[in-house]
């Protein structure tokens, strides 16, 4: 269920990313250009720039590698580590004392598993927002240099 909601964020985030059209960059008819033929040089450029560079900023990210699943839980590995201390404690003579040092292991290490778990997430998540962006600025570079062969002015 964490994931999915990471990765929904993750959707959410980017998406909230304003259209390629609109965003990052303004565009002006240096050459007297009307208003419709603008309007149908920016779908042409849009156009192109999607087929140059494989990325359409109209559609929803998707993300580039497959986010790490969650590991460890404090209750899980407690759990684990107080069947194997009981099992231990057992031989040794002792399995509630046995199960009580495994469960506090066991709680110890799934806790350490688990905060090296969100440590990926987080850094899967910005190594996706990165490459979303370095798709994006491509984009832009496409989508402009199309335009300015049209004679617009884009900035």
């Amino acid at each position: 269920m964490r994931n999915l909601f990471i990765g929904s964020a993750l959707v959410a985030l980017l998406a909230a990313q304003p259209d390629a059209q609109a965003a990052d960059l303004y565009v002006y008819p240096a050459q007297g250009q009307t208003p419709e033929q603008q309007t149908q040089d920016e779908a042409a450029c849009y156009q192109f720039a999607r087929q140059q560079t494989g990325f359409d900023p109209m559609a929803a990210p998707t993300a580039t590698s497959a986010q790490p699943q969650q590991q460890g839980s404090v209750v899980g590995g407690a759990a684990r580590g107080a069947l194997v201390g009981a099992a231990v404690g057992a031989i040794a003579g002792d399995a509630g004392e046995g199960a009580a040092m495994g469960a506090a292991a066991g709680g110890l290490m799934g806790g350490m598993r688990r905060n090296s778990t969100r440590r990926q997430q987080d850094d899967w998540q910005q190594q996706q927002q990165q490459a979303y962006q370095a798709n994006r600025n491509e984009y832009n570079r496409a989508y402009g240099a199309c335009l300015e062969g049209r004679g617009y002015t884009v900035r």
